[in-house]
């Protein structure tokens, strides 16, 4: 007689199996589970819903959504929350800080609860920004059956006739400051910017995470483009849940889909669309998770052979919603795929191919917004690295609707973004000049800023294109014009950009990837000979944490090794 076919063990088991472990269930049947749902597999719904900011409202929603279908295919589900950030609302002031720190937070408190209850599975649903890489993040950790849901975008604004984001308003308080906005106008703008849930409506970073989603192979296809508030988003939700159930039946997990050629994949569809320079810090994190080496260098090889052909904000015309009428991420990824710019055979959480996944998909007839080939809206992506004896290790600069790409001016520094800001909306900064913003990288800040706020006024006062601004802090997908970040080694490691001295001139040029600062070798080594660090910002708590355990910008700002961990 055959052998009896022995049980597979799952993680879960360490909790549900065994006379000792009746405490354990106890426990489990205090929560309403039976015999039925202890003696199935158990997955974690982790989500990041709060009420601190609209990208997130709506996923308690879709998680109820994951559950039915998790429970519909056979499986125990077990819903918990983390934190998510509001990069808007924490804009231009200490708060940003905590945003880039909250995406190790999201991936940490998620490894800690799969493991201290031995899931057996994850679906991942986030909504804002660092919450997306955050959540991606813990699955490759953990390394278990996993499939990521984005919350959706929001709806956009109204405003006298033309569709508008937040980022019209950061602008607008540029113009405000500059005279060219009455306060009725700014106030008028304010209250039609943002009409409901969802994340911020263009190719912002929670969008561009999005399409990185499916595009990496971690979410189903077209899931990453219905509106937040559009009830057809929950099918995708329960879809989700059956999904997972079939990935942990087949034995497929994490990092059998996060490989070097689906990151590739990544890349090129940051590319295509435009897409936030904060995809330069995730998806390094997001391999190093894997234990694989993805580089400033694979980002710019990527992004300069393959063409923009997504017309978004905010160097482009349509925002997320225009894109999801257009057919969506999918559309997008066979456009590439046919033209050799995809790797097809890319495992995803279908369990098919990603070139199974787009069979039967065409370029959406009578629409603008995905383009084919022949119509690209530039020849190149819309992420250039440059270096130079500014940057040796690199930094970052979108140039999707930039038309130009070089510069030459005096630097006008400041030592922190509060200080530039402020100069910005007293109007001393000059056609021409180069704005340095220093010791707001991932040590310095500590925690990397966003520099929306001072990007955004210099674009209202019609400087967004004649002054460059230049930091070792970083930039919201939001921000737009001839803005630099991610400038490595930072200030507070003793970079270049810590010597530069108000009246040097800088030259920029992104065609040819160089960013230089104009001062000979000698002039530089007695100025490092002087330099002192300033001290450091916060010595407690999280931040100060931070600060001590953070990478580099240029390999994504990370707190640990990656790659190592056992599975569970």
């Amino acid at each position: 007689m055959a052998a009896e076919k022995q049980e597979k063990r799952l993680p879960s088991h360490e909790v549900t199996k065994g006379a000792h472990r009746a405490p354990h269930r106890a426990f489990l049947r205090s929560m309403g589970l039976g015999d039925r749902e202890i003696d199935q597999p158990f997955v974690g719904v982790a989500s990041t819903w709060n009420e601190a900011t609209p990208c997130n409202l709506t996923l308690d929603r879709q998680a109820r959504a994951v559950k039915r279908g998790v429970a519909e295919a056979g499986g125990t589900p077990r819903e918990f929350v983390t934190i998510a950030v509001s990069d808007g609302i924490g804009m231009g002031h200490e708060g940003m800080k905590a945003s880039l720190v909250s995406r190790e937070t999201i991936a940490d408190s998620v490894e800690l609860m799969m493991r201290a209850h031995c899931y057996d599975a994850l679906v991942g649903l986030a909504g804002c920004d660092k919450s997306l890489p955050g959540m991606m993040m813990a699955m490759a950790r953990l390394n278990v059956p996993s499939v990521f849901l984005y919350g959706g975008t929001i709806m956009p604004g109204k405003f006298r006739g033309k569709d508008v984001t937040i980022q019209d308003v950061y602008e607008a308080v540029g113009a405000h400051a500059a005279g060219k906005m009455s306060d009725a106008d700014l106030h008028e703008l304010e209250c039609a910017a943002c009409p409901g849930a969802g994340s911020c409506g263009g190719q912002y970073t929670a969008n561009t995470m999005a399409c990185v989603s499916e595009a990496i192979g971690l979410a189903l296809p077209g899931s990453a483009s219905f509106p937040a508030e559009d009830t057809a988003r929950d099918e995708y939700a329960a879809e989700c849940g059956r999904a997972v159930m079939r990935l942990l039946e087949r034995g497929i997990r994490a990092r059998d889909i996060l490989t070097f050629e689906a990151f590739e994949n990544a890349i090129a569809v940051v590319a295509a669309t435009g897409g936030s320079t904060n995809a330069a810090l995730h998806l390094p994190a997001l391999a190093n998770e894997c234990g694989i080496k993805l580089t400033l260098k694979d980002i710019d090889r990527i992004s300069r052979r393959t063409p923009t052909i997504a017309d978004l904000k905010p160097g482009g015309r349509y925002v997320a919603y225009d894109m999801h009428k257009a057919g969506g991420v999918p559309v997008l990824l066979r456009v590439l795929l046919d033209a050799g710019l995809l790797h097809g055979d890319c495992l995803t959480v279908t369990g098919r191919t990603m070139r199974e996944n787009l069979e039967g998909i065409t370029l959406t007839p009578d629409q603008d917004v995905i383009l084919p080939l022949d119509k690209a809206l530039s020849p190149t992506g819309g992420l250039v690295v440059l270096t130079g004896n500014l940057a040796p290790l690199g930094s970052v600069i979108k140039t999707a609707g930039v038309k130009t790409l070089t510069h030459r001016g005096p630097a006008r520094v400041f030592n922190c973004e509060d200080d530039a800001f402020a100069a910005i909306t007293r109007c001393e900064i000059k056609k021409g000049d180069v704005v340095i913003i220093r010791y707001e990288g991932p040590k310095g800040g500590p925690g990397m800023r966003e520099m929306l706020a001072p990007t955004a006024a210099l674009v209202g006062q019609g400087l967004g294109y004649d002054c460059v601004l230049i930091t070792d802090g970083r930039f919201s997908g939001a921000t737009r014009g001839l803005m630099i970040g991610h400038v490595t080694p930072e200030a507070m490691d003793g970079g270049p950009i810590a010597l530069v001295e108000d009246g040097d001139m800088i030259s920029v040029d992104a065609e040819a990837g160089t960013l230089t600062l104009e001062v000979d070798d000698a002039t530089l080594a007695r100025r490092r000979a002087a330099w002192r660090p300033i001290e450091p910002r916060y010595r407690s708590g999280a931040l100060a944490k931070y600060a001590q355990l953070v990478s580099s910008a240029d390999t994504g700002a990370v707190t640990c090794p990656g790659g190592f961990n056992p599975i569970m």
